[in-house]
C-alpha cells in the first residue's frame, strides 16, 4: 500500500473542484443546452395504473399547428406506426418470457412505453414533438386513447397472494436459478439459510418477533431529468444527458433504437443529484426516437410530477423479523422474510436488503427469504444503498427490543456480536478486513455516549448500518501538458465531488499542488470505459485504475529524463515534480522541462491509461446516535441532535466525506419522518415538494460527523465508499429514540406526529 504520509494532497480539506462554477452560474445542466431549430417534446402518460390499452389514435394532434410528430409504442416495432392504430397484441407486453426469465428487468425496448398495457399511472403511452412546448400540450390533450380499466395491485402483499392479477402474464419466479412452471407477480425468491434455526430459537432465552413496513418514498435531487438529441447528418445520434452513466444510457438507446452503440455518442452535461435514481435512462430513448423520425433536435424536460408519478423511487417493504438471544446477550438465531416492492417491473434490491439484513452481526442459525414482487406502481430504482435501509430499519429496532428484554446497554449488545474479518455474510461470503468494531468503539469512547437526554418525553437511540461497495470496473487517461500541468480524463459523472478526489490522488501522486492537475470528463466516444457512478465504489475503483495510469506516466517520464542526465533509469527518482539523479540531486528535470519537450520535439506527447476491473468488495460501516424529544399531545417529533460515525477507509477529502455522511442523515430525517407516496385509486396524489414533505435546514439538528478510518487493504489509498451507507440508520435510531422517550415502539414509516400520536395512545 502507498504510504500516506508521502502523497500530501491526499487527506487534505480541498475546495471542489468545481465550487466556483457552480456557486456562480456558469454550470450547465441539462436543462441549459438548447440547439437551433429544436423541438420541444412532451410525454403523454395514462390516468390508470392498470389499464389495457385498446386503441390510440393521434390524428388531431398531429393537426395542432407547430406538432411535428407523435410517437407511440408502434414506432419501435415495424409496420405498426401510424396516426391510429389498435395497441400491441399481449405477445409485445412487458413481461415478455425471455426478458424476464432470470427475473431481471425487462428489455429496455419494451419499457419506453406502455404495450399492450399501461402498468402503472404515469407510464408514457405517447410523445409529441412541436415547434413549442405550448403546442405539444395542446397536442397531448387530443390524443384520444382507449383504455380498459383492470384490477389494480397497489401492494405487494396483495399482489404475491394466489390467483391475484397478473401484470406480467410470462413472469415467472426465479429461485436458486429456477424458474417456476406459472407464471406469478413474484418475480425473485432469495432463500439464504445457515445452521439450524429451530434448535437456535429453543436455545435463546429472549425471543422476539415483529413485522416492519417502509413506504415508497422519491430521492429528492433538486434537477429534474432533462436531455437533448440530435441526429448528425450522417446519421449518428448525438444525446446529452444529466445521467449517472454515460455508457450505459449509450448501450440502452442503442438497443431500443436497434443501432450498434458506435452509433450513439452520450455528452454528460453537469449533474443536479440522483443518488442511485438517474442510473438508466428515461427520456433519453424517447428523444432520441423522435430525432430520428424528425430529423430535427429534440429536447425533453421533467416537469417535477412527472419526477415523482413516473421516476425511479425507492422500494417499500414488509419484513417480518424473528430473533432470539440468550442472557448474556449472544444471539443464537435468526430470521427474516422481506418483500420488496419493485413497482411495475422486477428489480426491487431484494438481494442487498436479504445479504445485509444480518451482514452487521455474527449469527449462527438464520433463515432469510427476500420476495421481489411486482405492483402497479412506479418501477423503483436504487436509492442510496438500496434495499440496506429497510432491511436495518427492521432489524436494528430488533437489536433495541432484544438489549432493552435483557437489560442491556444497545451499544454492548452490538458490540458483543458485531462482525469482523472472516465472519459469513448471510449468503455465506467471508467478510474482508473491516471497521465494524472500530467505529462501535469509537461510539462508545465519544463524549456524547456518556450524556443522555435526561429531561421527560426525551430519549436517545442508536442504530448501525453497513454497505458492501460497487465492484464494477473504471478506467482513465492521464496527460503531461506542455507546461507541465497534468490532465486526467474520466468518462464517470462527478455526482459527489469526485473529481476533487481524483486531483488529489494525481497531485499527490506527483507531489504537486492540486491547481497543477485539471480532471476532465469525456463523452462516449472520446473517453475510456466506466462504469455508473454509484454504489459507493467510484473513488474507489477508479482511485486504482489512476494509481496504474500514475505509476504508467512516471514510468515513461524517468525514462526521458535518464536520457536527459545521462544516467541508467534505475539511477533516476522522482520528488516534487523534479525528477534527480540519486547521486547527486542536484542534477534534475523538472515536469514543466519534460512538457515542454514532449510537444516540440524527442518521443513527443505523454499519455498514460489506467484500468482497473477486477476488486474485492470493500464494505463500510455506520452508526448512528439520535436524540429526540416527542410532543405527546400532537405527537411530532423535535430532533435534538444527531451524531454519525462512519468508516470511510481513508478520508480522502475530509470536508466531502463530512457531507456525504450529513447528506445521508439528512435523506435519512426525512424517510423517517415525513416522506411517503400517498396513492389513491393507484395514483400518487402527492406529486409536488409542497406536499411531498421534504426536511428543510429548518427540520434537521446539527448532525455531527465522526469520520472512522481502518484502511481497505486493496485500495492504493485505503479508501471504502462514503455514499450509500450514512443513509441505512437513520430510520431505525429515530425509532429506538422514539421508544426510549416515550415507550411506544413505531413498526411503519414515516413516523410523522399522526403516527406516534396515536401510537402513544395504543400504548397507554
Amino acid at each position: 500500500m502507498v504510504q500516506q504520509q508521502t502523497l500530501t494532497a491526499l487527506g487534505q480539506r480541498e475546495r471542489k473542484a468545481d465550487a466556483l462554477e457552480r456557486v456562480v452560474g456558469d454550470a450547465r445542466y441539462g436543462a441549459d443546452f438548447s440547439l437551433p431549430g429544436m423541438l420541444h417534446a412532451k410525454i403523454l402518460r395514462s390516468p390508470h395504473a392498470h389499464a389495457r390499452i385498446r386503441r390510440i389514435d393521434y390524428a388531431r394532434a398531429l393537426g395542432v399547428p407547430g406538432v411535428v410528430a407523435v410517437v407511440t409504442a408502434g414506432d419501435l416495432r415495424p409496420g405498426q406506426a401510424g396516426a391510429a392504430h389498435d395497441a400491441p397484441a399481449e405477445a409485445y407486453d412487458p413481461g415478455h418470457e425471455e426478458e424476464h426469465a432470470a427475473g431481471s428487468r425487462p428489455n429496455a425496448s419494451r419499457t419506453v412505453f406502455a404495450g399492450a398495457k399501461a402498468l402503472w399511472a404515469g407510464q408514457p403511452v405517447a410523445a409529441v414533438a412541436a415547434t413549442t412546448l405550448q403546442a405539444a400540450e395542446e397536442a397531448l390533450g387530443l390524443i384520444e386513447v382507449s383504455y380498459e380499466v383492470l384490477p389494480m395491485m397497489e401492494n405487494a402483499e396483495q399482489s404475491m397472494q394466489p390467483g391475484a392479477p397478473l401484470l406480467h402474464p410470462n413472469l415467472f419466479t426465479t429461485t436458486l436459478g429456477v424458474n417456476a412452471d406459472t407464471p406469478s407477480n413474484i418475480s425473485t425468491y432469495v432463500e439464504l439459510v445457515r445452521g439450524d434455526v429451530e434448535r437456535g430459537f429453543r436455545e435463546a432465552d429472549v425471543v422476539i418477533e415483529d413485522t416492519y413496513r417502509t413506504r415508497m418514498i422519491h430521492q429528492g435531487y433538486l434537477e429534474p431529468r432533462a436531455t437533448l438529441a440530435k441526429v448528425d447528418p450522417d446519421g449518428k445520434l448525438t444525446i446529452w444527458v444529466s445521467s449517472q452513466g454515460i455508457f450505459a444510457v449509450q448501450q440502452q438507446v442503442a438497443e431500443v433504437l436497434n443501432l450498434p452503440p458506435h452509433r450513439v455518442r452520450i455528452i454528460p452535461t453537469e449533474f443536479g443529484g440522483g443518488f442511485g435514481s438517474k442510473g438508466q435512462g428515461l427520456l433519453e430513448p424517447l428523444a432520441a426516437l423522435l430525432a430520428v423520425k424528425t430529423g430535427r433536435p429534440v429536447k425533453m424536460v421533467m416537469g417535477r410530477d412527472e419526477e415523482f408519478k413516473a421516476g425511479r423511487p425507492g422500494s417499500p417493504s414488509v419484513a417480518w423479523v424473528k430473533m432470539g438471544v440468550k442472557r448474556d446477550g449472544t444471539i443464537t438465531a435468526a430470521q427474516i422474510r422481506v418483500i420488496m416492492d419493485s413497482g411495475a417491473y422486477p428489480g426491487g434490491p431484494v438481494g442487498a436488503a436479504t445479504n445485509l439484513s444480518f451482514g452487521v452481526y455474527k449469527v449462527p442459525n438464520l433463515r432469510v427469504e427476500g420476495y421481489d414482487v411486482v405492483t402497479n406502481k412506479p418501477p423503483v430504482g436504487a436509492y442510496r444503498a438500496p434495499g440496506a435501509p429497510q432491511a436495518a430499519y427492521a432489524v436494528e429496532q430488533h437489536m433495541d427490543r432484544l438489549a432493552r428484554a435483557l437489560g442491556m446497554d444497545p451499544l454492548e449488545l452490538r458490540l458483543k456480536n458485531i462482525a469482523g474479518e472472516g465472519d459469513r455474510m448471510p449468503n455465506d461470503t467471508p467478510l474482508p478486513r473491516v471497521g465494524f468494531r472500530t467505529t462501535l468503539e469509537t461510539v462508545k469512547r465519544h463524549p456524547i455516549w456518556g450524556h443522555r437526554p435526561s429531561k421527560p418525553n426525551q430519549g436517545r437511540g442508536i442504530a448501525c448500518g453497513m454497505w458492501m461497495g460497487g465492484l464494477q470496473p473504471n478506467s482513465c487517461f492521464l496527460k503531461l501538458n506542455g507546461d507541465g500541468s497534468l490532465g486526467l480524463e474520466v468518462g464517470t459523472m462527478d455526482i459527489t465531488g469526485t473529481r476533487t478526489a481524483f486531483k488529489q490522488m494525481v497531485a499527490s501522486e506527483f507531489q504537486v499542488p492540486t491547481e497543477r492537475v485539471a480532471v476532465t470528463t469525456l463523452d462516449t466516444d472520446t473517453a475510456p470505459y466506466a462504469s455508473n457512478s454509484g454504489g459507493s465504489k467510484t473513488t474507489n475503483t477508479m482511485g486504482s485504475a489512476i494509481k496504474q495510469a500514475s505509476d504508467n506516466l512516471k514510468r515513461q517520464l524517468q525514462s526521458r529524463a535518464a536520457s536527459l542526465l545521462d544516467l541508467p533509469q534505475d539511477q533516476v527518482g522522482y520528488r516534487a515534480g523534479l525528477f534527480h539523479s540519486l547521486r547527486d540531486p542536484n542534477r534534475t528535470v523538472s515536469l514543466q522541462d519534460l512538457g515542454a519537450r514532449s510537444v516540440a520535439a524527442g518521443g513527443g506527447p505523454v499519455l498514460a491509461s489506467g484500468s482497473a476491473g477486477t476488486f474485492k468488495a470493500a464494505p463500510s460501516f455506520a452508526a448512528h446516535v439520535v436524540d429526540v424529544e416527542v410532543d405527546p399531545e400532537t405527537g411530532k417529533v423535535t430532533l435534538l441532535g444527531y451524531h454519525a460515525f462512519q468508516d470511510c477507509g481513508f478520508a480522502v477529502n475530509p470536508t466531502q466525506v463530512e457531507g456525504q455522511m450529513q447528506g445521508g442523515v439528512a435523506q435519512g430525517i426525512g424517510w423517517a419522518l415525513t416522506e411517503e407516496y400517498v396513492f389513491g385509486d393507484g395514483v400518487m396524489r402527492n406529486p409536488t415538494f409542497l406536499d411531498y414533505r421534504m426536511p428543510t435546514s429548518l427540520d434537521l439538528p446539527l448532525i455531527e460527523p465522526t469520520i472512522v478510518q481502518v484502511p481497505n487493504p486493496d485500495s492504493p489509498y485505503g479508501v471504502r465508499g462514503v455514499g450509500e451507507v450514512p443513509l441505512v440508520p437513520p430510520m431505525a435510531a429515530i425509532a429506538n429514540a422514539i421508544y426510549d422517550a416515550t415507550g411506544a415502539r413505531i413498526t411503519e414509516l414515516p413516523m410523522s406526529p399522526e403516527r406516534v400520536f396515536w401510537a402513544l395512545h395504543r400504548k397507554s
